[in-house]
């Protein structure tokens, strides 16, 4: 399935819920949002529907996200759903791990491939202070699990914030040493209500390369990632680089969005949706409306010119 650029589009990220555990300060207002009726978002039996469309059309590649997808009620069993479509190889999801401990091994069961997790310090108070209570031992021992029961390999996703775990960018990169972890530095990005806030903390993932000079570029083994990998001489792990601000990566972009609402975004950082949950109930045609929206994919997104998306991340499943 191609773009009108060219670009092959075989990555869905699927956000399978507006709820969250934590309330991270770059992703939602300190009160939280005002949650979804539950008639407002997609059904288990819905979103594997969706996802069979999907398949049908090209998509490979599928990752579970939220809000926190682990809080939402039926997780394995959708799970298990996804996984039984045969064209899907890489079935991945994304989690801040507070509940990883408890479901590691229910997850790897049911048929996901692998996890990434939301890490933004490797301090317990600071991690406190950022996502607003949450509690980093308990991070740390889903992380243990997941390797355990085989949900490798495990990515860590560090936001990137000025003021707050610029002083920590070493000791993540020195996870990557000893183990066969990727750490990845994200540039916080401008969306939603916090917008203002996270403009005001931003720091260039150039930051890391000048507090850690030894790091070396290599090749990524996968083309269309949105990180620039680099290594630590001997390391067995990687430490990637996504900066969707300083040095976009639209050119290789392969993935489209489906919300927790059934809203179809065909770019993160866009506030144009096309609604699969409507036409979906009134027994219309997904693949046209799939396919529209691919043919609407734009060359590149402008963010660095101020144009914002209104909805805050945990609605989007960034």
């Amino acid at each position: 399935m191609k773009d009108s650029y060219g670009r092959e589009v075989n990555y869905l990220r699927l956000s399978i819920t507006d709820r969250c555990n934590l309330r991270c300060k770059y992703c939602m207002p300190e009160g939280g949002i005002e949650k979804l009726e539950h008639d407002a978002i997609l059904s288990l039996e819905e979103i594997d529907e969706i996802v069979g469309e999907f398949v049908e059309l090209g998509i490979n590649k599928v990752r579970l996200t939220g809000g926190e997808p682990l809080v939402r009620n039926g997780i394995i069993s959708l799970i298990e759903k996804i996984s039984r479509h045969s064209g899907i190889t890489d079935l991945a999801l994304t989690t801040n791990g507070i509940h990883l401990k408890a479901m590691a091994k229910d997850l790897k069961n049911a048929g996901l491939t692998r996890i990434n997790v939301s890490l933004d310090s490797l301090n317990d108070k600071k991690y406190a202070t950022m996502t607003r209570g949450g509690k980093l031992q308990d991070v740390l021992e889903g992380i243990e699990m997941a390797k355990k029961v085989g949900l490798t390999p495990i990515k860590l996703n560090v936001v990137l914030i000025g003021g707050f775990n610029d002083d920590e960018v070493e000791n993540f990169v020195a996870l990557t040493k000893d183990e066969s972890i990727d750490v990845r530095f994200i540039e916080l990005m401008p969306i939603g209500e916090v917008a203002s806030w996270s403009l005001h903390n931003f720091l260039s993932n150039d930051y890391v390369l000048k507090k850690v000079p030894s790091l070396r570029k290599i090749t990524a083994s996968e083309p269309a990632s949105p990180a620039a990998y680099y290594q630590l001489p001997g390391g067995k792990g990687r430490v990637g680089l996504i900066s969707p601000i300083s040095c976009k990566f639209c050119d290789t972009c392969n993935r489209i969005r489906l919300t927790s609402e059934g809203q179809l975004k065909y770019c993160l950082h866009s506030n144009e949706e096309f609604d699969l949950r409507t036409v979906l109930r009134n027994k219309g045609s997904l693949r046209e409306i799939i396919e529209h929206s691919i043919s609407q994919k734009p060359l590149e997104h402008s963010i660095e010119e101020g144009n914002f998306v209104s909805k805050n991340m945990v609605q989007v499943g960034g």
